[in-house]
């Protein structure tokens, strides 16, 4: 897979070639075979190497390794030069923490010691950055279409969301229940207070995000109410929710669950899921990225994951924006933030632990859940939606799982779930 996605990769000079002479036979035999033209394959051998030399705490195969990396690092250069910086940053910043001694980095590093300013969009700004990729959308489309069609004949609904966009999504679903034939529902939405300190971040309120959803569903002639609990971490107080009996309650699950993990804590998540079922929703809609770099995985095996994974975005940007483009710069730096954080860091300060679909879905049925497949309608929508798109994006069904792919490789998964109470 890694020659097919990364072997396009051009020739890279390394201008530091007495790096490459070194006698150290670690790093020789690392670069066995990519003397001045490093390739994706070659560039994910080093990350390796320099991992191990910190984990090892050899401090001077870790600095010979990442002036090599700085050599073939560019911000401006192909997918996998971007890439390569973010992971040099993480490196660095592991670096920092783990070695023994510090590890001297050179002024020159191609950025990869800069501090990343925390980036607030503005309401217009989230809609372009949401709008840029199908990352988000085509989550927003699935998850919309199947609540819709859950919630079809029910007078009162009341949607529980845990998102980190911002309610992006539910400006189309309210524009769809007020054409409903039997009339729109009344519309309550609930947030949780906390939220993750990810991208993307906006520079409004919760509060005042409820405000703009008021006043569209007002125009749209839906009795609605916006509500915001407080909690203090990605948990639930199912007491704090006011849940009324007849109302048809939907759990919007959009990017998530990766949050719930902490080292040695796998029964956080599991937690959330029972307290959701115990809800009893009507539906429940999990969608996230399809990738495992959960919190037993090493960090050797994280950063083959993850390069694999986080390729994919670089690569779709280079599709339609220019190189020095700063949408295009500003949206990598979201990414490499979370690059940061998953090669970076450990323990508590580790706040992303993403799951495969297959995991994930192994933890619903446990917790007491049925998927159900998605019906015509959703895989129609989304054709059309990424009909809009770069031509290398795809969708597959995979069981009752739908999955937005990039050239082939899996990126998102959408799937819905409801209690066997309700199957029944």
């Amino acid at each position: 897979m890694r020659a097919e996605l990364k072997g396009k990769t051009s020739s890279i000079s390394v201008h530091n070639s007495t790096i490459l002479n070194t006698p150290h036979t670690s790093l020789s035999g690392a670069l066995k075979g990519c003397l001045g033209s490093l390739d994706g394959g070659c560039i994910e051998k080093l990350l390796l190497h320099c991992a191990s030399a910190l984990e090892s705490h050899d401090v001077t195969l870790a600095q010979q390794v990442m002036w090599v990396l700085n050599n073939v690092a560019s911000p401006v250069g192909d997918p996998n030069q971007r890439l390569t910086c973010w992971f040099l940053r993480a490196l660095i910043s592991r670096a920092s923490r783990v070695c023994p001694t510090p590890t001297p980095t050179p002024m020159n590093f191609n950025g990869s010691s800069a501090r990343i300013d925390t980036r607030f969009m503005s309401v217009t700004e989230l809609a372009r950055y949401v709008d840029l990729i199908p990352w988000y959308r085509f989550g927003f489309c699935a998850a919309n279409i199947a609540i819709y069609k859950a919630i079809q004949r029910c007078p009162k609904v009341h949607i529980l969301d845990f998102s980190i966009s911002h309610c992006m999504q539910w400006p189309t679903l309210i524009d769809a229940l007020s054409k409903r034939p039997q009339g729109p529902p009344s519309l309550r939405i609930t947030v949780p207070s906390f939220r993750p300190s990810v991208p993307p971040l906006l520079n409004i309120s919760t509060q005042q995000i409820g405000l703009c959803l008021s006043k569209f569903a007002n125009s749209k002639n839906i009795p609605f109410q916006f509500n915001v609990i407080d909690n203090h971490n990605t948990s639930i107080d199912p007491s704090s929710l006011s849940l009324e009996e007849d109302e048809a309650l939907v759990i919007n699950c959009q990017h998530w669950l990766r949050y719930m993990l902490n080292d040695g804590e796998e029964e956080e998540e599991d937690d959330f899921i029972n307290a959701t079922k115990s809800l009893n929703p009507r539906i429940m809609v999990v969608v996230d990225e399809d990738s495992d770099m959960s919190h037993d995985s090493s960090l050797a095996s994280r950063i083959t994951t993850c390069f694999n994974y986080f390729w994919i975005p670089f690569d779709a940007l280079e599709t339609f924006l220019p190189k020095d483009s700063a949408q295009r710069l500003e949206y990598e730096a979201d990414i490499g933030q979370r690059i940061q954080n998953i090669i970076g860091f450990q323990g508590q300060q580790r706040v992303e632990r993403l799951e495969s679909c297959v995991k994930v879905s192994e933890r619903m049925r446990n917790g007491g859940y049925l998927n159900v497949p998605f019906c015509d309608d959703v895989e129609a929508e989304l054709k059309a939606l990424l009909a809009e798109q770069a031509s290398g994006w795809g969708m597959k069904r995979e069981e009752d799982t739908l999955v937005l792919t990039w050239k082939g490789h899996n990126s998102v998964f959408v799937t819905a779930w409801v209690t066997d109470e309700l199957a029944r």
